[in-house]
């Protein structure tokens, strides 16, 4: 788990450093992933922003953000700044295991003078926060990177640091859609290989230990769930 946890970490940073000099990755791709029969497929869905979607209606409308409310973005990425996040109502909480990811959002933070409550470069699985702190919160684009146990443990966490009937929006991959095939291929390339290696019913029983799923979704490669924390 912990080497997983660096090699993700690693190729995030890379990312963020290429991106900074206008290099997009998923542009410098090889041919035995572009010829694939399923990459058409694949460039469709990203030009919609449909592959990972943090920024879906649908997730803002389910969980309602207000004043009020303290919202938790696991894996965080760069949700707060492509996915809308900074223009919610809720305060903004964010973590992620890239430094240059966090480094960036701190940057684009203080640039443009929004009010946030924390970044945090850290694991998923093991945050800073108090315990029922949260009464929103999102972990889209992250979990397909790990085995079950690790995602058991980003699960109970989730479960510690959100209030009763806190509402949360988890997503995992697919595995045997078409598109998904391809963005495990394009993922491993890139240096953070997809270890995903649970059913879907086996992902829904251990959620449901923790969580009441009131919905769940397909969304481009990966399945979205909409759930109530229970304690």
């Amino acid at each position: 788990m912990e080497t997983q946890i660096k090699e993700v970490a690693k190729s995030y940073d890379k990312a963020i450093d290429l991106g900074r000099k206008g290099i997009d990755l998923y542009n410098e791709l090889p041919e035995y992933i572009t010829n694939h029969p399923n990459y058409p497929l694949f460039q469709s869905l990203r030009s919609k922003g449909l592959l990972s979607d943090s920024a879906r209606q649908e997730i803002k409308d389910y969980l309602s953000p207000l004043k009020d409310m303290n919202f938790i973005d696991l894996g965080c990425c760069l949700n707060l700044k492509f996915a809308g996040y900074d223009n919610w109502s809720s305060t903004y909480h964010g973590v992620d295991i890239s430094s240059k990811t966090i480094e960036l959002l701190n940057e684009f933070v203080a640039k443009n003078n929004i009010s946030i409550g924390s970044l945090h470069c850290t694991s998923m699985h093991d945050t800073p926060y108090e315990a029922n702190f949260f009464d929103i919160g999102a972990c889209i684009g992250s979990l397909e990177y790990f085995e079950s146990d690790f995602i058991e443990q980003v699960i109970i966490e989730a479960h510690r640091i959100m209030k009763q009937n806190g509402k949360f929006v988890f997503d995992i991959p697919n595995i045997e859609s078409p598109v998904c095939q391809i963005t495990m291929m394009i993922e491993k390339h890139l240096g953070r290989p997809d270890l995903f290696n649970m059913s879907i019913q086996s992902f829904e029983d251990m959620l449901e230990k923790y969580f009441v799923i009131e919905k769940k979704e397909e969304v481009g490669p990966m399945i979205q769930y909409f759930v109530k924390c229970q304690k």
